[in-house]
């Protein structure tokens, strides 16, 4: 305990000091400033999300995701990519939430966690999980206590470890409370004996039975009126059925950025002019590797495997010729060959994978390569060797067999070595994945096969193209600056405009578009419904890959509850639907005054009646009927050969007959108790949080920054 209490201490004054300096710092520029307005104005630009009405700026966020970013690097983590910038925000973003809307709840409870308590979690005998997995030996797989004695004195006196160990220290204080919290919650619910019995008889009955469905299709729409005031009354008490996100609407017109005429002759030019060159060159290889676009791949080739374009080049056999320029995937190529040999069309192989690691280095990895050739040339099979000493685990619990593979399959070195050799053949090649030992299998018969080189030059859009284009887009964009004009401008010129429609803040790709981040945030920003939408910088044109864009945002639906008339078309729905209800119902009911069966009802709407078996409470659908939950409750819980009264369904109004129920095993009482008590503890342990979650407002403004 002494030398985490003495970490703590030591971290308050530092912690202090930081919170001095910017109170320094805030009340010097507060008495220097212009003005409080644009300090408020400020705070509301870099104010990144309102949680229970406490702001939360976009540098305070961003602080704590770089702490965690430098904790993922002292963790080994050398590169953080985009991919994992996000996962990490989004961690901050979730810890955040949790802390905002939680830490009162503690302090309600009374739940804390004391020193004495985190000196158990650390170095009692039953350490926290992350304690446990900082300082797990990873060469026996148990937990070393005398780690975690050494990592806390070096804190003392190294600054980053000190940082490293504080961000899991609140990690686990932070997972302590929720746990207590989960902990009072769950052992508050009980289950009671009658709600035991109740739940068991819920699948007390299977049944068999007949039923019929008058669907609301068939109901003409005209046949029910709904007024304005059912609308508006099922509105307003209804309203928390139509809560809603931010989207918008947009449509935009692309000016793709592609090579103009002039950049292809350019293009065409560079390659025959380079024609020379290349047909002078003596190191082939070389020449590709350091002119063309794309390296050498050296993966020969039949006749029927080559691009048509340089089959006539092949079949000449002229390895001084060049062919060429031709266009081909974008690109103007020449191309030569490098060598015509005969080489098996496939080669079955095995392999022993050697990798350089920490502990082996390459020239280590081919003294052992050296060593276990020689066994193998003394009569030890490979196969045995394999399997002890190979890396590729996928293939070392074959032998190290490959199976059969045609040229270009595996990896260029690998490659030339398995059709370069012959049939029983034990050679060393060193790639990218380390030091394989080789053993020739067998090979299919021998064919002609070419290596053709190719320099290639892919035709791009010169600077002089993309201003062009950028003019194009910025011109369209003055000359067309609201909704309008762009829709007069389409039409004049037969545009092809495009949609992009309920956009959502987070969304960072559009159909169509990639890399849309920036154009997605400035259309939640900046922009206002009918209007253009324009970057920080006023600006309307937008760069994204291979294109530059221009967009009219066309609809503006705000975070909240929507307007009534919004909504109106589906409360009339919704209402509709229940008039339908009490239509069909009551023709049902009228015909079963008159003593109709189950199978005049059918006839008389000319409908059939269909069954349905093996039905119990827990059922999840009917067979014939699809998801109906009221049709399943009712009829498990009817007497059988009772023509049932109407059920609301999903789908259509419908009643049946009960032929016959059986009743199902009884479970053990203390089997069902254990069940929900144990489907509370879960419930608890999420609901819990969810129920705070959705009390509190919670404003999420991240998309202005991300």
């Amino acid at each position: 305990m002494a030398i985490l209490q003495t970490l703590r201490e030591k971290a308050g004054p530092l912690v202090a000091g930081v919170i001095g300096v910017s109170l320094l710092l805030f009340v010097v520029s507060d008495f220097f400033g212009n003005n409080t307005s644009q300090r408020r104005k400020a705070d509301k630009y870099y104010q990144l999300a309102l949680i229970d009405g406490e702001s939360v700026s976009y540098q305070d966020f961003e602080a704590r995701v770089q702490d965690l970013v430098d904790i993922y690097k002292m963790s080994g983590t050398n590169e953080v990519n985009e991919e994992m910038m996000l996962s990490l925000r989004e961690q901050v973003w979730q810890q955040m939430l949790s802390e905002k809307l939680m830490d009162n709840t503690y302090k309600k409870t009374g739940l804390g966690v004391s020193p004495d308590e985190v000196e158990m979690l650390v170095f009692g005998d039953d350490p926290h999980p992350i304690v446990r997995q900082l300082f797990t030996d990873p060469s026996t797989g148990a937990f070393n206590q005398s780690f975690l004695v050494n990592f806390l004195k070096a804190t003392e006196t190294d600054e980053a470890t000190k940082r490293y160990w504080l961000f899991f220290e609140d990690q686990i204080i932070s997972d302590r409370l929720n746990t207590k919290l989960v902990n009072l919650m769950s052992k508050g619910l009980y289950v009671t004996g009658k709600q035991s019995e109740y739940e068991a008889g819920l699948t007390g009955n299977t049944v068999n039975f007949s039923f019929i469905a008058r669907n609301y299709a068939t109901v003409s729409d005209s046949a029910v009126n709904v007024t304005p005031d059912e609308i508006k009354k099922y509105y307003d008490g209804h309203k928390d059925n139509f809560k809603r996100t931010a989207q918008r609407d947009m449509e935009y017109m692309v000016f793709d950025i592609t090579p103009s005429e002039s950049d292809m002759k350019e293009t065409e030019t560079w390659a025959t002019n380079e024609k020379e060159n290349f047909a002078a060159a003596t190191d082939i290889v070389q020449y590709i590797n350091l002119t063309a676009d794309n390296r050498h791949t050296g993966f020969y080739k039949t006749l029927s495997e080559l691009p048509e374009s340089v089959r006539g080049l092949a079949e000449s056999g002229d390895r001084s010729a060049v062919y060429g320029p031709y266009l081909e995937a974008g690109a103007y190529k020449i191309a030569r060959i490098v060598d015509i040999a005969e080489r098996p069309d496939s080669v079955r192989a095995a392999h022993i994978l050697l990798s350089p690691n920490a502990g082996r280095s390459i020239a280590q990895a081919k003294m052992e390569a050296d060593s276990l050739i020689n066994l193998v040339r003394s009569g030890i099979d490979f196969e045995v060797l394999a399997m002890a000493n190979s890396e590729d685990q996928g293939s070392a619990q074959v032998g190290g067999d490959l199976g059969w593979f045609s040229e270009g399959m595996m990896i260029v070195p690998f490659n030339n070595a398995c059709f370069s050799g012959k049939k029983g053949d034990l050679v060393t090649v060193e790639t990218t994945f380390g030091l394989h030992i080789i053993k020739i299998i067998d090979q299919s018969p021998r064919v002609k096969k070419y290596d053709i080189g190719v320099v290639d030059r892919q035709v791009i859009p010169s600077s002089a193209t993309t201003q062009r284009l950028y003019a194009e887009a910025s011109q369209f964009a003055g000359t067309n600056d609201t909704y309008e004009k762009f829709n007069n401008a389409v039409a004049e010129g037969n545009l092809n405009k495009k949609l992009a429609l309920n956009i959502t803040p987070d969304q960072k790709e559009l159909p169509g578009l990639e890399q849309a981040r920036g154009l997605v945030m400035a259309l939640f920003q900046n922009s206002k419904q009918g209007a253009i939408v324009l970057d920080n910088g006023s600006q309307a044109v937008f760069e994204l890959p291979n294109m530059y864009v221009v967009a009219y945002c066309t609809r503006v639906q705000e975070e909240g509850t929507a307007p009534l008339e919004d909504v109106t078309s589906d409360i009339r729905f919704i209402l509709a639907k229940k008039k339908k209800v009490e239509m069909i119902s009551t023709e049902m009911k009228k015909l079963a005054a008159e003593g109709k069966t189950l199978y005049d009802i059918a006839a008389q709407y000319k409908s059939t009646v269909q069954d349905a078996s093996g039905i119990n409470f827990r059922s999840f659908s009917v067979p014939g009927a699809g998801i109906e939950p009221g049709l399943i409750a009712a009829a498990s819980t009817s007497e059988t050969g009772v023509l049932s009264k109407p059920v609301e369904g999903n789908n259509g109004v419908y009643m049946f007959v009960v032929n016959s129920a059986s009743p199902t095993a009884a479970e053990d009482m203390a089997v069902v108790r254990e069940r929900l008590n144990s489907n509370y503890q879960i419930r608890a342990s999420y609901e819990a949080y969810q129920a705070i979650r959705d009390k509190k407002k919670v404003e999420d403004l991240r998309y202005k920054f991300y």
